[in-house]
């Protein structure tokens, strides 16, 4: 055994095949992701054409601009990366997986998801650097034009390898998204543009040299600056070698930026940034390699200590015990009062119609004349091959179908049912276990029984119904443990039992056993069978189950590739009479002693993986002439199946939903801040970054808050701007991910009429507001006083400016997730949407230096009012403007308000001029509209609320 077991490697694969290998899966997932790749590039086009258009053939000399638009560049070709964190997070689980399997090695893994990005990366950096450089203005020599493309490519590189390593090394998206986003601030504001070198303190410095966006911004500065064109001393009239100390006209617009003028620079920098690529890549390596979130992170919040958190209730049910046992085994689960109607659900000559992807002006029939029925207190099982449609059959009799042309009735006891019948007395447990993960099991239980059982129902039946559904599942041991980081086997019993607590008449269940293993397969069935015993109808898809589980069955409904059914039919014992049918086709071998029935069955019809018999035999016409189908056809005809009967009521549901409003309202709500409170990854991170802004900024402005100087001025604006900026889009980034999990559940619970979108709409608002106020209190408290700025209303009117900019953008980053038909492609358009709007807030470029044809864009920007909030706050406060005196060429009057003071330094083309009125004229921001802007900032904040509840209430992206 030894010489068997010693030679065998660890991985099958050498590292180039499973390198290739992946890369082919990564590139495979990206293309196919259509709606992401089109989003990225749509969104660099429109950004490099409007870059172009706003910064047409800029003038070289005016260094501000040209360095604008170089910050620009780099910092959105970074920030559009952060677009992959989601893509990264979702594979994350699947490479634990597979690494647990040693289906590969880490370092493959990490090689090939950082080749397959190249593609993507190089189409944006050709695309997007090629309108900007050559439209703007940069100078014109193709080698200069492939410095610049190559900077970008690798700075591009760069940048999405921190994002990989982030999405590594963080615990969920609620982490890595703001932690990203402030990532990149931290980048930028010692990149040198912002805060210029010579402000960054001493001891910060460090933080400048090993910036990547510095060294890109350097370099593509220099590849500017020192072309032949401007590597001269006479420009325009003007010599500066002879003005500025034989400095060159290039040398000296760098030197204004403390930019390095040596050429060698673009070198180094180029070097430095593929550097820091694989540095970033070796950093992504450890983290994936020696850093795991497999462990579950559920708590539970009982007081009582759970002793064995696997431990079950398995009692056996008479269905499912072995034949050979007498013992009879009696449930409880009729001594219940039952607090639901009994049902027959049958559905008579079914088609389904879907356009044909290959030729959507034809049809393509999925269903063809189906016929069955269900009966209270039986499992009737729905199988066939994949794609045979099992699963759209199911759908269309629970009326979930959201396209495609249906035809043919569904009736529930005899009656033809409506769409409201079929949703309100029914429970959909979907094949994906969806649920609100922050809840723990018994409240998840009792938020679907207090919300779909009829107002008329006492709350002590409800409760009772909890119960119920607790032991009926097994679930005592783990009903008080958070749903978050459950087992499959433990979602798939919740899923079960949500729907089960709702006290259905009818429950169907989309594969219940998929993902589970065979012991977890019965555990879930015989729980299903305990809800069947009950009196309930039960309708189920299955696709090959064990022999143990298919026993468990009554009924069978076997679908054949076409959508036609091959049989119909009760079980019998031990499923004697499917068995007795098939062996008495012609060409269809007898089962083997021992074998499994479902098995050999869907293998008879060419369902399973061995050899059917189908080319010979066409199983539906047999069963047409069949008595299987006389007897279906007999028992269809008979009243309360496909007729009336006096003996059984029609289901009519005379209200939409079975709560009442005040009820939703109180469930839904409360849901909303649990599950904010038990949601520490979201709203602690989002607290820890604002702290560290507020020092952060506070660090570089300490000793550097000489705001009546220009340069001091501009840093000071920007640094408002940067920090109100990055402090809401950090929530922004961070909203999306818990905002789209949960969408998830809202579109469950929609489907089943739960509640009415509209409180969900409210509740999703409130649950948001004290977070966002209590964040910006932690930064302004600390940022405000430690940057220089004085006055205890003034900063309370700062603190309400900076809460309400946070709530604006949670409230946008809510709107796109539920607007927008994936998390990834929310993350685009959120990032096109900001860096468009960032352009317009009237600091780069500045107010009065936008064009004509964008200041509408400038009207309308969101972001523009509450930071010009904050910035005229501090920067253009004075209650009297002080008097100019000619003579003496200074001011009178000078009150001691920070407006009040005389810019000093100001550049000739300013001339003399307060810091009130340079905020106000330069930047736009203006004082008395300080008001104005309170009241324009709430309304857009109630125009993003208006959008998002429209789109929760008519934009659906779960297609069925």
């Amino acid at each position: 055994m030894k010489d068997i077991i010693d030679p065998m490697p660890m991985f099958h694969q050498s590292i180039f095949a499973s390198v290739m290998a992946l890369q082919w899966r990564a590139l495979l997932i990206t293309y196919r992701n259509k709606a992401f790749v089109m989003g990225r590039l749509m969104m660099v086009i429109i950004m490099g054409l409007l870059y172009c258009s706003i910064f047409y053939q800029f003038d070289p000399t005016q260094i501000s601009v040209v360095m604008g638009v170089v910050f620009a560049t780099v910092m959105f070709l970074s920030m559009g990366q952060g677009s992959m964190i989601p893509v990264y997070i979702a594979g994350r689980d699947i490479f634990y997986k597979h690494r647990r399997a040693n289906f590969f090695r880490t370092g493959s893994y990490v090689l090939a998801t950082t080749v397959s990005q190249i593609p993507l990366a190089l189409a944006e950096t050709i695309i997007f650097g090629s309108i900007v450089y050559w439209v703007c203005g940069f100078a014109s020599d193709v080698k200069l034009f492939i410095i610049f493309e190559i900077v970008l490519f690798v700075s591009n590189l760069a940048m999405g390898m921190w994002f990989f390593f982030l999405a590594g090394i963080c615990p969920d998206a609620n982490v890595v998204m703001p932690v990203g986003m402030v990532s990149i601030l931290v980048f930028i504001i010692f990149a040198g543009f912002v805060v210029t070198k010579s402000q960054i303190p001493d001891y910060l410095i460090w933080a400048h040299w090993i910036s990547p966006i510095a060294w890109a911004l350097k370099a593509l500065a220099i590849n500017q600056y020192r072309s032949s064109d401007f590597d001269v001393c006479v420009y325009d009239g003007v010599d500066y070698c002879e003005k500025y100390n034989g400095l060159k006209m290039g040398e000296y617009y760098l030197s204004l930026f403390d930019i390095a003028t040596e050429k060698e620079w673009v070198v180094y920098a180029i070097i430095y940034l593929l550097a820091v690529y694989v540095f970033f890549m070796f950093l992504s390596y450890l983290a994936m390699e020696y850093v795991r979130y497999e462990t579950p992170d559920n708590v539970d919040v009982s007081v009582k200590s759970v002793e064995d958190e696997n431990s079950y209730v398995l009692t056996e049910t008479p269905k499912g015990a072995k034949a050979d046992v007498n013992t009879v085994i009696e449930l409880p689960v009729g001594t219940r009062e039952k607090n639901f109607v009994p049902v027959t659900v049958a559905f008579q000559d079914l088609h389904y119609w879907v356009p044909d992807p290959h030729n959507p002006k034809e049809q393509l029939e999925l269903l063809k004349g189906i016929n069955g029925y269900a009966v209270p207190g039986s499992i009737t099982a729905l199988m066939g091959s994949t794609g045979a449609g099992k699963t759209t059959l199911m759908d269309v009799i629970a009326g979930r179908k959201t396209g495609g042309k249906i035809t043919g009735k569904i009736m529930l006891n005899g009656y033809e049912a409506s769409d409201l019948a079929i949703r309100r007395s029914t429970g959909y447990c979907e094949q994906m276990d969806v649920h609100s993960e922050a809840a723990t099991i018994r409240e998840a239980l009792t938020f679907s029984s207090f919300l779909r059982q009829d107002a008329s129902i006492s709350d002590a039946k409800k409760y009772d119904s909890v119960s119920e559904c607790i032991e009926l599942l097994g679930l005592e041991d783990i009903a008080d443990q958070i749903i978050r980081g459950s087992s499959v086997e433990q979602m798939k019993r919740l899923t079960i039992g949500v729907e089960l607590a709702a006290q259905p008449s009818v429950i169907f269940l989309d594969e219940p056993t998929s993902g589970l293993d065979a012991r977890s397969a019965k555990i879930i069935m015989d729980g299903v069978r305990k809800v069947a015993d009950s009196g309930r109808t039960l309708i189920c898809t299955i696709h090959q189950p064990s022999a143990e589980v298919f026993y468990l069955f009554d009924r069978l409904l076997l679908l054949q590739r076409g959508g036609q059914t091959a049989f119909y039919g009760d079980l019998g014992e031990n499923c004697r009479n499917l068995i007795d049918y098939f062996e008495n086709i012609p060409g269809v071998a007898p089962l083997p002693v021992g074998y499994n029935p479902a098995t050999w069955m869907l293998e008879c019809i060419g369902a399973g993986v061995g050899h059917g018999t189908q080319d010979s035999m066409d199983f539906v016409t047999y069963f047409k002439n069949s008595p299987y189908n006389q007897r279906l056809e007999t028992t269809m005809a008979k009243e309360g199946i496909t007729t009336p009967s006096p003996d059984l009521p029609e289901i009519i549901f005379g209200k939409k939903r079975a709560a009442n409003s005040a009820t939703q309202m109180k469930f839904v709500v409360w849901r909303f801040f649990q599950m904010y409170w038990r949601t520490p990854s979201y709203n602690l991170t989002r607290m820890y970054l604002a702290i560290f802004l507020a020092l952060l900024f506070g660090l570089i402005f300490v000793s550097n808050n000489d705001y009546a100087s220009y340069s001091g001025l501009n840093s000071g604006v920007g640094m408002v701007f940067m920090s109100a900026l990055f402090n809401s889009m950090a929530v922004f980034q961070s909203v999306m991910p818990l905002t789209c999990v949960e969408r998830q559940s809202f579109y469950r619970e929609r489907a089943s009429q739960t509640y009415n979108a509209f409180w969900y709409f409210i509740a999703s608002s409130l649950a948001e507001i004290p977070y966002c106020f209590v964040s910006s209190l932690l930064f302004t408290f600390i940022f405000y006083y430690f940057v220089g700025f004085t006055g205890f209303w003034t900063a309370v009117l700062y603190w309400l400016g900076s809460s309400l900019l946070v709530l604006m953008m949670v409230y946008l980053g809510q709107f796109f997730s539920y607007a927008m038909p994936s998390e990834e492609v929310a993350q685009i358009i959120g990032i096109l949407f900001n860096s468009i709007f960032m352009m317009f807030v009237g600091f780069s470029p500045p107010a009065y230096a936008i064009p004509s044809g964008y200041t509408w864009l400038y009207d309308i920007c969101p972001f523009k009012f509450p930071i010009s909030i904050l910035i005229a706050l501090v920067f253009a406060d004075c209650d009297e403007l002080p008097t100019w005196d000619e003579s003496t060429q200074s001011y009178l009057n000078v009150n001691s308000q920070l407006g009040c003071q005389s810019m000093v330094n100001a550049p000739e083309t300013v001339g003399h001029i307060t810091i009130k009125e340079y905020t106000e004229e330069y930047f736009g921001m203006k004082h008395h509209q300080i008001a104005r802007n309170f009241g324009i900032t709430i309304g857009i904040i109630v125009l993003f609320r208006i959008w998002a509840a429209l789109a929760l209430r008519l934009i659906n992206h779960q297609k069925k």
